[in-house]
């Protein structure tokens, strides 16, 4: 019988069932039948295949890692034939073939203990082979253990203490209760010495006259920084900072421990696979004291004694954390990407807004961008991950790390429903208790400013996920009430910007480095009447009126058939054309689609419109249900915006109304949730309400829909 590595448990082996999947195994097998489904193995990458990776698993097993397992595209990663990776081992099949999956970890250091699987003699923990130098440490702290177990062993007979010699009853009962530095061997993460079957370790413990002076006292722990411990190695130092991770290995415990200038890794030692200071959980504020070593080029305390702060101390050195990630997250002031009065009148809330970008990627908490799925959403959700990718990668080391930290997904209408709510709220919960994610910084672009999306956020709130809206409209007070950070033009300023200008302004503040790729962006959002300034920085970026009017189009028809998933790399060919030579050529091509599609339905459309004239207001009526080709391109709200630019100088509104949905489009000064309130006391039986606000849409019965018409002609005429 031996001893679970990470838990303590009695088990055949070194390691229980319940934490198998936390270890790595280093395979000694000959067979592929020899493998242990589910287990996860070092391997190293063989060649690559159209259909998957083949990957080495020890000497003479190879499987494959099928392409559908990986979580990028299989001609992004940067593989090298040779490279090691981390796979788990799914199946085994009769004829040898062995099926791969991937593994999220890519790195020893994040899995808790190392084990070999040898069929021969089962497995046992790995050692690490250490250099000359290392072996010279491990022969001393074994040498170090022996005596002190023997000393031990002598029991208070053969006690050497006395009064001159600097040490006491009191100072052994002390150094009895505190946790001991453990031995080099030991400091090793995901590593143990073996003593023998019985699972015991080589522990080296420290005496107090390891931690004396020349002169017999006590050395004081310095106050450090994390960011200046290269210049404390040797020294024993303080620190104050956020426990951000822990880590049970074979070993030690370690705690990874933040504060305002970096982070570090802190082991603590009590017996091999014991979890040291229990009472110590993540998100604890904590004071440590240990002596700074450096560990295969990486610094690592040795912790001697680890405190929880509480109440006014807690408080005090979270606040010092908080305002030094506020300082610096917070962007230098930069220049708006054009003249623009209502992106001017914003500048607090642009730099609100990107510093919660900003600090996401610090803090390592992914970014998912919510956006219409519009022309306008596409293009403004765009300029937020042109600007926040690089910030990514230069923070993670992980070439798949701008698909784990940043996510674009689009919602229907602008509204962030139950329906949206509960996806993401499921994926963030999965992703946090199966990988640790922290729970992702939502922003939600040209979608979420209106009442209807108060649901959605109130859900992510129960959790405490973080969000930012930025919106072209006047955001609703409920909704400014709800989020964190709020981005929104006056009522006077509505029509004069779109949610691609404020959102590009803000990618600009959140990365000043893509400014430039981000210059044409506000000039395509307008479908007319371009700001002046927006058309000359698209100029100036090589987008004359032509090129500017094919993309607007092409994305707003790749809006629609790309559905509810981002497919970030298309979108991205067609914004910044960084895989086409012709920039304006795909986006041609695509546009060509777009008008021939449109000008057929526009022209279906207007030839089937019912002119209505109520109290001298004209209004237009289209029965969409009977006159367009419904679930194709264009939708309903799009057709809408075109066919009344062709015929607003015959008719003040024109109505789209199908079975159950009513689309609004006038140039009067219309308030949607006020004319619904009207709609439904006139039927109060039609189960009237607003859809969505950006796309003008209201919801009723379909049994009642001839009289929610009339009721909407009466109150339009009323407004107009």
């Amino acid at each position: 019988m031996g001893s679970c590595i990470i838990c303590g448990k009695s088990v055949e082996g070194r390691i229980c069932d319940l934490h198998e999947e936390d270890a790595l195994f280093e395979f000694r097998g000959s067979r592929a039948d020899q493998l242990s489904v589910d287990r996860y193995y070092r391997g190293s990458v063989d060649g690559f295949a159209e259909f998957g990776v083949f990957v080495d698993i020890g000497d003479s097993v190879t499987g494959l890692l099928h392409r559908s397992e990986l979580d990028q595209r299989l001609d992004s990663l940067d593989w090298e034939p040779g490279d090691t990776v981390y796979v788990q081992v799914k199946n085994v099949r009769d004829n040898g073939n062995v099926d791969l999956g991937w593994s999220i970890r890519q790195s020893e250091r994040e899995f808790r203990g190392v084990l070999v699987d040898d069929p021969d003699i089962g497995h046992s923990v790995l050692l690490e082979n250490e250099d000359d130098e290392d072996d010279e440490d491990d022969e001393a702290a074994d040498s170090e253990a022996d005596s002190a177990t023997e000393s031990e062993s002598q029991g208070e007979s053969e006690s050497s203490a006395d009064d001159d010699s600097g040490s006491s009853d009191s100072d052994s009962t002390a150094n009895a209760g505190s946790v001991s530095r453990a031995g080099d061997a030991d400091r090793v993460e995901g590593t143990a010495a073996v003593g023998g079957n019985d699972g015991g370790s080589n522990t080296a413990v420290v005496t107090e006259s390891d931690d004396e002076t020349d002169e017999g006292q006590t050395a004081e722990a310095v106050a450090a920084a994390i960011g200046d411990l290269e210049g404390h190695v040797g020294s024993d130092v303080q620190l104050e900072g956020e426990v951000v991770g822990i880590r049970q290995t074979s070993g030690p415990t370690v705690f990874e421990l933040q504060d305002e200038t970096g982070t570090v890794d802190c082991a603590a030692f009590v017996e091999a696979g014991v979890r040291a200071y229990p009472e110590v959980e993540e998100d604890d504020y904590v004071r440590l004291m240990g002596e700074v070593r450096e560990r295969r080029g990486e610094l690592q305390v040795e912790t001697e004694t680890l405190e929880v702060l509480e109440a006014d101390e807690r408080e005090a050195v979270e606040q010092r954390l908080a305002d030094a990630l506020d300082d610096e997250a917070r962007p230098d002031t930069v220049d708006p990407l054009a003249e623009d009065t209502a992106v001017a009148a914003l500048s607090d809330a642009l730099v609100e807004a990107a510093t919660h970008i900003r600090k996401a990627v610090l803090t390592d908490r992914p970014v998912i961008v919510r956006h219409a799925n519009t022309a306008d959403g596409y293009l403004a959700g765009s300029a937020l991950e042109r600007a926040t990718l690089p910030l990514v990668t230069d923070q993670h080391r992980r070439a798949d790390a701008k698909y784990h930290y940043f996510d674009r997904r689009p919602i229907e209408g602008g509204v962030y429903d139950m329906d949206d709510a509960t996806k993401d709220t499921t994926t963030m919960l999965d992703n946090r208790e199966r990988h640790e994610e922290k729970l992702p910084l939502f922003v939600f672009v040209a979608a979420g400013g209106t009442r209807e999306s108060l649901d959605g956020f109130d859900l992510l709130n129960v959790y405490g996920a973080p969000t930012v809206v930025v919106d072209d409209i006047d955001v609703d007070g409920a909704v400014v009430d709800t989020v964190d950070a709020v981005v929104s033009p006056s009522a006077e300023t509505v029509s004069e910007t779109t949610a691609t200008s404020l959102a590009a302004n803000v990618a600009a503040h959140v990365n000043d480095d893509v400014r430039d790729d981000l210059q044409h962006l506000p000039a395509v959002s307008f479908w007319e009447n371009i700001p002046e300034p927006y058309a000359a920085a698209a100029s100036e970026a090589g987008y004359d009126e032509s090129a500017v009017s094919e993309l607007r189009e092409a994305v707003a028809l790749e809006a629609h058939y790309q559905s509810y998933e981002d497919k970030r790399e298309l979108i991205t060919d067609l914004v910044f054309g960084d895989d086409e030579e012709d920039v304006g050529g795909l986006a041609g091509h695509i546009a060509e689609q777009f008008r021939e599609k449109v000008d057929e339905e526009v022209a279906t459309a207007e030839a089937n419109l019912d002119y209505r004239t109520v109290d001298g207001v004209d209004i237009a009526v289209l029965d969409t249900d009977a006159f367009t080709h419904q679930y194709e391109f264009p939708p309903e709200s799009l057709l809408l915006d075109e066919l009344y630019r062709e015929v607003r100088d015959e008719s003040d509104a024109v109505l789209g109304i199908s079975t159950d949905t009513m689309y609004v489009r006038a140039d009067g000064d219309v308030d949607l949730h006020e004319l619904v309130r009207e709609v439904s006391e006139r039927v109060p039986e039609g189960g009237v309400a607003t859809r969505s606000v950006r796309e003008g849409t209201i919801r009723y019965l379909a049994g009642e829909r001839p009289a929610v018409l009339d009721a909407t002609l009466d109150v339009l005429a009323d407004e107009l």
